[in-house]
């Protein structure tokens, strides 16, 4: 009878010396899982969901947006890069030298064909699991927003935003509307 080897636990210093390739590693719930580097259609819509997130939490003084590839580590088995984090400004703390070292308060998102699967099952349950309230999936290719409320349902269905986006970052805050059609216009359905 044969047995099944273990499998291998990453620590993070293994995972830190992984190659610098253009490639995203991630060790989710223990394993490790290797992306391709992201499409210019990906990076564009990114750069137009960044540009007016930074813009507006840095005019208000709520807190700092970071881009991918910044880790966030959430536990010794969970080392995971999306591809935008906000971190409210009197949670700073969770930003170290090496990574955001905890949940931050919005994670984004945006997904492919290839990582469509993983982002909304393991990756919705892991920030779910260690507390980071809001996470938005961008779906390049269906035109919309998946728009999760991970503290009030986790397992729950997003609410699925085609037209204009409502944030509202700090409780009694001000609030930003972001156009969907904007982020993904130019966006090609075939990805």
């Amino acid at each position: 009878m044969a047995t099944k080897p273990a499998p291998k636990r990453w620590t993070y210093a293994e995972y830190a010396s992984l190659p610098d390739d253009g490639k995203r590693y991630e060790v989710i719930a223990g394993e490790l899982f290797v992306s391709s580097s992201p499409r210019p259609q990906h990076q564009r819509a990114s750069m137009r969901l960044s540009h007016a997130l930074e813009g507006f939490t840095q005019q208000h003084g709520l807190g700092d947006m970071y881009a991918a590839p910044t880790d966030v580590l959430l536990s010794d088995d969970d080392y995971l890069v999306p591809d935008l984090v906000f971190v409210r400004a009197e949670r700073r703390d969770l930003v170290s030298n090496r990574a955001l070292e905890g949940a931050p308060d919005l994670v984004i998102e945006l997904i492919s064909p290839s990582s469509a699967l993983r982002d909304r099952g393991l990756k919705r349950e892991r920030y779910a699991r260690f507390g980071v309230p809001l996470y938005w999936v961008v779906d390049l290719e269906h035109h919309w927003v998946e728009v999760y409320r991970l503290t009030e349902d986790p397992s729950g269905a997003p609410e699925i935003v085609t037209g204009d986006l409502v944030w509202q970052p700090v409780p009694g805050g001000p609030s930003l509307t972001l156009s969907v059609p904007y982020i993904v216009s130019g966006v090609e359905r075939r990805l």
